[in-house]
């Protein structure tokens, strides 16, 4: 079936002036994602290269062929430009004209006008340049968990590939032999090619900036915002997750309670700044003495949770007192200020694969009481004899004040 390259240069146009003002549109109801801003104004532009170049043969060369293409290529740039916006990136300036300005200065130069191969590869090059620029911008952001990143880095470098290709290809595709541009097979190839290109690469790019904006939501609801640690109910889901692993592979787990000894007087002595500054601390260092499996989260105010997978008695009791001595050391003077923060933790252990949680929490927490009661600071590990030790110790401590109350009424 032939194609008619007329028709497909107005389809063009349309596609690009609505898939732009998509873009735009979803840039308005989303502001916070600039760069669909950036992609919209991009396929704007390529539509107003389209429509010059539409006008090829009623008006100057210089109109249709040699602004098209430097419209064209600033489309390109911009859309580069956005990527680099997507992940943080300021733009640069000099580079997104720079191939637009290239190429009208060269089109000023005799033997660049009258040799069409040259003006096919300088035209190729730039293409090409612009779009595996964006490619390399969205590889650059891999790390950030986007799944739609993966199927723009490849059309986007398909595509570029393609416009390197476009020198030895013309040989093979050649342009009419009347000269007129609208006959070309080539042209044909290319249109059709930029068309579907640009329908695909526009819903892709809105998909990316829809996944970062469930990212955002998803993190804001699972992240501490202060300490960039998961919070009580991330923390609560992620211990779900490993107590499957656990029940399968029949490793102790030990559970660590930490609470920061007397915070509240830190926040009344040097302010609430500085009690922000000192729970990030504690998150840092004991985040930095943990294993890849364990898991670390905030549980509100000034009070930790801690799961140290494949770790008895022993290993949990001595990754405890890393978190403890590393966090007194750390927290001794914080902003030039005379802290002395510490840490009182309490720690409990599962050595079955019988990972029950609120069991496990609460008898870290009866722990870490016991701690706090023998001066703080110190790390307690539950058992049977801790609670007698502590019964015992709420029995003498009622006597002494019984014994005190009898004293003051004789």
């Amino acid at each position: 079936m032939a194609l008619d390259v007329s028709t497909l240069l107005l389809v063009t146009i349309y596609v690009e002036a609505m898939l732009g003002l998509l873009l735009l549109f979803a840039w308005i109801q989303n502001s916070g994602i600039h760069a669909v801003a950036w992609w919209g104004c991009a396929h704007l532009l390529s539509a107003g290269s389209v429509v010059l170049f539409g006008m090829y043969g009623t008006v100057s060369d210089a109109i249709s062929i040699d602004l098209a293409n430097a419209v064209l290529f600033t489309a390109f740039a911009v859309t580069w430009s956005g990527a680099r916006v997507f992940d943080g990136r300021a733009p640069e300036p000099m580079y997104l004209v720079g191939g637009g300005v290239l190429w009208i200065l060269v089109c000023r130069t005799p033997w660049f006008v009258d040799s069409l191969e040259a003006r096919v590869l300088l035209s190729s090059g730039i293409i090409t340049a612009y779009t595996w620029a964006t490619a390399y911008e969205f590889w650059r952001g891999r790390s950030e968990p986007l799944v739609s990143r993966w199927p723009a880095i490849f059309m986007l470098f398909a595509h570029g590939a393609l416009f390197l290709l476009r020198t030895p290809l013309s040989q093979v595709l050649p342009w009419s032999p009347t000269n007129q541009v609208f006959d070309s097979v080539w042209l044909t190839v290319l249109s059709f090619e930029a068309l579907l290109f640009t329908i695909a690469i526009a819903f892709i790019l809105l998909a990316m900036a829809k996944e970062r904006t469930e990212l955002r939501h998803k993190t804001a609801a699972l992240v501490d915002p202060l300490t960039g640690i998961a919070n009580r109910r991330a923390f609560l889901e992620e211990v779900i997750t490993l107590s499957k692993r656990q029940e399968t592979e029949d490793r102790p787990v030990a559970v660590l309670l930490a609470d920061l000894d007397h915070f509240k007087s830190i926040n009344d002595r040097f302010g609430h700044a500085v009690g922000d500054h000192v729970l990030q601390i504690f998150a840092a260092v004991a985040g930095s003495k943990l294993g890849p499996f364990d898991l670390i989260g905030r549980l509100g105010g000034e009070e930790f949770a801690i799961v140290i997978y494949d770790a008895g008695r022993d290993k949990g009791l001595a990754i405890a007192e890393r978190i403890r001595l590393a966090f007194e050391t750390a927290a001794a003077e914080v902003d030039g200020r005379p802290i002395g923060g510490t840490v009182s933790l309490g720690m409990a252990i599962a050595e079955t694969n019988l990972f029950d949680i609120p069991t496990l929490l609460a008898q870290a927490d009866e722990a870490l009481y016991c701690a706090k009661e023998r001066g703080r600071n110190r790390t307690e590990v539950a058992s049977l004899q801790l609670v007698l030790d502590r019964a015992k110790e709420a029995d003498q401590r009622s006597s002494r004040r019984a014994s005190a109350v009898a004293t003051s009424a004789a």
